[in-house]
């Protein structure tokens, strides 16, 4: 691949000539665009304008530029003794990831004794996701992942890793996805028929309502009623906003028994005891439930243990709750902030549904207009924005020694905001992806957007997380106009998941419009 030159003399990213329509995608390069987006530019501005609308930013943003590339390897500056860089990494998290690409190619960071290498360039972040064996899961995030989701087929090693996801995979196949959009259908009705006219909506905390109760749902329907999973989807926020946390605090610190360490522990042990009970459940009578858990006993052969399977169980519903929950969340913010963009997305909801309320499963590939507003989300928002490897044996990366036992980061969320990747990477722009794929990088494809990883480690829910995610923005917008309340309010609070705060919007049935 032959690459251009910044004004810098560094390399930077050439852009890859259109591909065939991937997963993700209805729309092809070279097909017409969306009706819903006819009336607007090729930036998702109206044909004309000028320029971008005051609410294509959020307040306090500013226009970025593009940050040059600096090759080699080299220390991230600002290093504090003892502390390292975890002062600036709890301050600022993301302005300190999308700021490292001006110090090298490959950025070395220190929090308290502990060392990693970051990796910031898409070339090299391709090399280390498509080899596995030697850039195994380890790191600073999967030790701390470990403790609440053991070695789950998310977290395990390289060893286990093709056994287990082989074992799993079926519970994703394509034949079971139709059964699991009635369940997203249910439950996102069951929640948004509580709204009325005019309410003020903590969205955040209804759309983990829906995801947790679909992943219940789904994945344990031999318990719905049971009370011991009330308070998990509770457990599941506090372990996520732990798990970033014990990250960065260095060793011994992260030992004292502060409060949120104390809310962490006991979370994280209701978490592992509700599922055991579950599981013990399941294995009592020996029912088949039809759902994930059953699906998991009935394996054959190569079984999994009691361990295993509250591993997989946990980890199977820790990624099918927060993270959808918050992409939901952060689109639907988005949305109610351009009306030109919410216009196009009725518009496109309406045309689908015709005289029907809700979209159904076999409604997801004509809604087009909507799959691009959800994978532009992804881009602004990384729900997992920060994630290590383990170098298992020397090797080489961008020409430099990497020894066995380094932990590399790969940061989704720097990949997403590069200007060399998405010009004018802080604006919501839908419209970006109309011509772009986003073909699965285990398809030896420079990366340009990681919502799902890559590689063999790729997450095998991505068609499962995207149905639920596409499902419950066609459906809301089908019946309600989202307003913001104070936008100005709302900011990224970056924990191990990357989630709004200070989000509410207020519901506005749209049959009351005239």
């Amino acid at each position: 691949m032959a690459t251009a030159r910044t004004a810098t003399g560094s390399p930077a990213v050439a852009l890859r000539p259109p591909r065939a329509c991937p997963r993700l995608f209805s729309t092809c390069p070279g097909s017409p665009r969306p009706a819903a987006l006819r009336d607007l530019g090729p930036q998702g501005r109206p044909m004309g304008s000028p320029g971008p609308a005051t609410a294509d930013y959020l307040p306090g943003d500013t226009m970025p530029t593009a940050i040059p590339r600096t090759p080699g390897r080299n220390p991230a500056p600002g290093a504090l003794p003892l502390l390292g860089h975890a002062a600036s990494m709890l301050r600022d998290p993301l302005g300190f990831f999308a700021g490292l690409p001006a110090h090298g190619e490959l950025v070395d960071i220190k929090m308290g004794p502990f060392k990693a290498l970051v990796v910031t360039t898409p070339e090299l972040i391709h090399q280390v996701l498509m080899d596995d064996r030697t850039f195994d899961k380890g790191g600073a995030v999967y030790e701390r992942t470990r403790e609440v989701l053991g070695d789950g087929v998310v977290t395990c090693p390289y060893k286990e890793h093709r056994r287990l996801r082989r074992l799993a995979q079926p519970a994703f196949s394509p034949a079971r996805h139709a059964s699991y959009s009635r369940i997203m259908c249910e439950q996102i009705a069951r929640v948004t028929e509580t709204w009325s006219d005019g309410q003020e909506i903590d969205i955040l905390t209804d759309m983990t309502t829906v995801a947790a109760r679909t992943g219940v749902a789904a994945f344990f329907a031999g318990h719905l009623s049971s009370p011991s999973l009330a308070k998990t989807p509770k457990d599941l926020a506090t372990v996520s906003r732990g798990v970033y946390r014990r990250m960065i605090v260095p060793a011994p610190l992260d030992k004292i028994p502060t409060p949120g360490k104390r809310r962490y522990d006991r979370s994280r042990a209701r978490l592992r005891s509700t599922i055991g009970g579950v599981i013990a459940d399941y294995r009592r009578t020996g029912e088949d439930h039809g759902d994930l858990l059953s699906m998991l006993l009935a394996t054959t052969g190569d079984t999994l243990t009691d361990t295993e399977l509250n591993d997989a169980a946990i980890t199977f519903f820790f990624g099918a709750t927060d993270t959808i929950a918050i992409t939901i969340s952060w689109a639907l913010h988005r949305v109610s902030m351009d009306r030109r963009i919410e216009e196009a997305l009725h518009r496109e909801v309406d045309t689908v549904l015709g005289d029907r309320t809700a979209a159904g499963h076999d409604d997801l590939e004509h809604l087009v207009l909507t799959q691009q507003i959800i994978t532009e989300t992804l881009r602004l928002y990384p729900p997992v924005w920060i994630f290590t490897r383990e170098v298992s044996t020397d090797t080489r990366l961008g020409g430099h020694h990497i020894p066995a036992g380094t932990d590399v980061v790969i940061s989704p969320y720097l990949l997403h905001h590069s200007a060399e990747l998405h010009p004018d990477p802080e604006r919501f722009d839908p419209s970006r992806w109309e011509t772009k794929g986003l073909e699965p990088i285990r398809r030896n494809v420079l990366p340009e957007i990681l919502p799902f990883g890559g590689g063999a480690r790729g997450c095998m829910g991505e068609t499962f997380a995207i149905n639920e995610i596409t499902l419950a923005l066609a459906n809301i917008s089908a019946r309600w106009r989202m307003r913001a309340v104070d936008s100005a309010a709302v900011r990224p609070t970056s924990g191990a998941i990357l989630g709004p705060s200070g989000l509410r919007l207020r519901a506005v049935a749209r049959d009351t419009e005239t």
